[in-house]
């Protein structure tokens, strides 16, 4: 694995073969129950979001879901939610704190929607109310980048008590391409791009950013999410062990300590 670049990763994340939100909920949760619509304007495809139970433990999921084919790719926009998702999903998120439900987030996206529509509509806005509750959300939170981590797309589920990433798995400001057409007018540098922009699971880890990067054996199949399972299990049960005064300031102490560094 060492010969892998960091546009290797890329293209294993956009892969047509990796699991996608949708299966992540019905490899790893049973008597899953999907809820619809953001209470304001409609229900976006783009986002599933529900409850379900992992093992005999209630949790509130949400997922970013891109579609397999063609017709599912277009109903669901690609994996690129509109602000009725953000605000779905922040819907469920203020009913998990209620019920006392933790909440599980599955990302995989290049960007939250950036059409007229979707501005019209405050996707800035969404996005960053997100950000605000879920900084303060009174239940713990885990967050899996399964394949792509696109910008503040991604962040608007990513303010979590844990963030993990699949191996294969990116996290960035900026696509690759759009980078490198951005600084050399040049989108065929995105392999340069990729390597300097840090977006791996590898670099997040190093960084800080993530906790744990989970490994991609036998990918997709029931071993596959059974491991994830049980890895999501074990760590609820740590966090179950905080107070909500204890998780709140932890959660804040993991954001504001990115960035620091010593001279």
């Amino acid at each position: 694995m060492n010969n892998v670049t960091a546009y290797d990763r890329v293209k294993a994340a956009r892969a047509n073969t990796r699991p996608l939100g949708s299966d992540y909920i019905t490899g790893i949760l049973s008597n899953f129950i999907e809820m619809h619509g953001d209470r304001a304007y409609s229900d976006d495809a783009a986002i599933v979001a529900g409850i379900g139970l992992m093992g005999r433990r209630p949790v509130t999921v949400i997922a970013i879901e891109k579609g397999r084919n063609a017709k599912e790719r277009t109903q669901r926009n690609f994996g690129a939610p509109h602000p009725e998702g953000y605000r779905k999903a922040l819907r469920l998120m203020k009913q998990a704190e209620k019920f006392n439900r933790p909440v599980i987030c599955f990302v995989d996206t290049s960007g939250a929607f950036c059409g007229f529509g979707a501005e019209e509509r405050g996707q800035g806005s969404a996005i960053a109310q997100n950000l605000f509750e879920m900084s303060g959300l009174r239940v713990p939170i885990i967050t899996i980048l399964v394949g792509e981590g696109g910008s503040g797309g991604a962040l608007g589920l990513a303010v979590a008590d844990r963030v993990w990433m699949l191996e294969n798995a990116i996290y960035s400001v900026i696509s690759p391409e759009g980078c490198a057409s951005i600084l050399w007018k040049d989108a065929s540098r995105a392999n340069q791009a990729a390597q300097s922009l840090k977006l791996t699971a590898q670099d997040a880890l190093h960084l800080g950013v993530i906790e744990r990067i989970l490994p991609e054996h036998c990918l997709g199949k029931p071993s596959f999410f059974a491991a994830v399972r049980a890895e999501i299990e074990n760590e609820l049960l740590q966090l179950d062990q905080l107070s909500v005064e204890e998780l709140l300031q932890q959660r804040y102490e993991r954001f504001r300590k990115m960035g620091t560094y010593d001279e």
